[in-house]
């Protein structure tokens, strides 16, 4: 990925201004209606907006909100599989990230890491019961797949493309095991937010 030139307001999460999709995602999880472990496909779909300023007191925070969506592959004119809204922030002052986000599900997450102003790799974390980087998950998913760490990776590659990954680690019920719900995607920008251009 080409060097941003210029001061960088929103620090790492610089490169992510835009609209990505990616055809190769991979999703590891357990299968209900068939009671196994298996791989999903699909086609993801994600946009990178910036937001105002947020100012708490003395701290300040530059930031995008954002939305991924993917479809199993095979079902792209259908329902998505997977729908997220969050937010991302970037706290200068205490070299911080923030992962804000919500799963359709009935999950939210507030993942952190610690970073510098042009890292290509932002590592996020969260887990249960952490009063600042923590996991909340509703009564059905508590009983059924309780929640037991998030890690997600996000990789600005030289090539101009975007990698996201992430690990649910999970207790089913259903298996009395724990496992990880893992998912990978290569993304490209397909729209850039910039006055010489619409489309990269």
């Amino acid at each position: 990925m080409s060097e941003i030139l210029g001061p960088q307001r929103l620090g790492p999460l610089t490169p992510l201004v835009g609209e990505w999709e990616g055809n190769d995602g991979i999703d590891l999880s357990y299968h209900n209606d068939d009671d196994i472990t298996g791989q999903t496909t699909y086609f993801e779909k994600a946009k990178f907006t910036p937001i105002p300023k947020q100012e708490n007191g003395q701290q300040k925070l530059e930031g995008l909100k954002y939305e991924m969506t993917a479809w199993r592959h095979g079902e792209e004119a259908m329902i998505p599989f997977h729908d997220e809204v969050g937010f991302l922030l970037w706290d200068k002052a205490d070299g911080q990230v923030i992962r804000t986000v919500v799963f359709g599900r009935g999950i939210a997450i507030q993942a952190g890491a610690t970073a510098k102003d042009r890292d290509k790799v932002l590592r996020f974390k969260a887990d249960p019961g952490e009063p600042c980087y923590g996991i909340l998950q509703n009564k059905y998913l508590l009983r059924r797949a309780e929640l037991q760490g998030f890690t997600s990776t996000f990789t600005f590659n030289d090539d101009g493309t975007f990698t996201h990954e992430s690990d649910l680690v999970l207790k089913l019920a259903a298996t009395g095991q724990v496992m990880h719900h893992t998912d990978k995607s290569v993304l490209h920008r397909v729209k850039r937010y910039h006055p010489s251009a619409e489309t990269a």
